[in-house]
């Protein structure tokens, strides 16, 4: 069986929530799991090796009980995204933290994850990561993955600048294996579009920022259901590396978001002579914010982008 055949075969929608700071949470990971979707969380929303432990074993102690309440229910593996960059000083406790927990999923960004690909595989998980362009999917499948996630134009945070259209095409004339496709994806159509370009996964994250669950304050939430397309911003600013923004939260920092200064390229973070920090105080979101209006719970949206998808399938047989 495949890999891709394998993880849908656990799942309800082909949708693996993306891990965003501060925002992912164990309470949103396990309602996305259970409802038939990938949960993931960054490694350092948990403020500590040892918070990240306890919360890899309150998701799995919570998966476990659901599989035992439902036994025929479809239940989604949860993913760990971890940063390969030298300003995570703790990547290695946490990566053995995912080791002895034999977390299903590694997602990883930034750079090849030779050595973390190698300490997966070695207890059964499999390894996804982040890219923006035909040179980082060659490095990362050079290092072993199992799996590419597109990060196009238009994706919340950390994005790349290129077209899906033409990113995902061209990773697939050398790829066959599992790919996800992020930017800009809010509801069910924009997964069976992702579906229908060649890729097997949709990567959501802006659309479960507006969810009861996520941990995210509310005025963020709210701006986010307020917003369009028009309100995000582009900029390598507050990271050093390229991202979206909203605008409004930039403007409510004090700052214009329409003339930055130049980026910091040598740190993920601001410097310490900056008030405002990237993901807490700058808030990062998607192009497709216009395409949200509430703000329900995990379960109910899965729910709603089921149906929208099944009618968008629907539609196309009938066309």
């Amino acid at each position: 069986m495949s890999l891709v055949s394998k993880l849908k075969g656990q799942m309800t929608l082909p949708v693996i929530g993306a891990p965003m700071f501060i925002v992912g949470v164990p309470a949103l990971v396990i309602e996305q799991c259970i409802n038939g979707v990938i949960g993931s969380f960054p490694a350092l929303n948990a403020r500590s090796a040892e918070v990240l432990d306890s919360w890899l074993a309150q998701i799995q102690s919570a998966l476990d009980a659901h599989r035992k309440a439902q036994p025929g229910a479809r239940i989604a593996p949860y993913a760990v995204n971890q940063i390969i960059h030298h300003s995570n000083d703790r990547l290695d406790r946490d990566l053995d933290a995912c080791v002895r927990h034999r977390v299903p999923m590694i997602i990883t960004s930034l750079r090849a994850p030779d050595d973390v690909v190698k300490k997966v595989h070695e207890y059964g998980g499999v390894v996804f990561h982040d890219v923006i362009s035909i040179r980082h999917a060659q490095k990362a499948l050079e290092a072993g993955v199992d799996g590419l996630i597109l990060v196009c134009a238009g994706a919340g945070g950390h994005a790349g600048a290129l077209s899906p259209f033409a990113l995902l095409r061209e990773v697939r004339r050398f790829f066959s294996g599992p790919i996800a496709l992020s930017g800009s994806i809010t509801d069910g159509a924009g997964i069976l579009a992702a579906e229908a370009m060649g890729a097997d996964f949709a990567y959501m994250g802006t659309r479960f920022i507006a969810t009861q669950e996520a941990n995210a304050v509310d005025e963020y939430k709210q701006m986010i259901v307020a917003g369009q397309a028009a309100d995000v911003v582009y900029t390598p600013f507050f990271t050093g590396v390229h991202g979206n923004y909203l605008k409004p939260s930039i403007s409510r920092a004090g700052l214009d978001p329409d003339n930055l200064g130049p980026a910091d390229k040598t740190s993920m973070n601001f410097g310490s002579d900056r008030p405002t920090k990237a993901w807490k105080d700058i808030w990062g979101v998607g192009q497709g914010i216009g395409n949200i209006d509430d703000v329900p719970p995990v379960r109910e949206l899965i729910a709603r982008l089921r149906a929208e998808y099944s009618a968008a399938r629907s539609r196309l047989l009938v066309s």
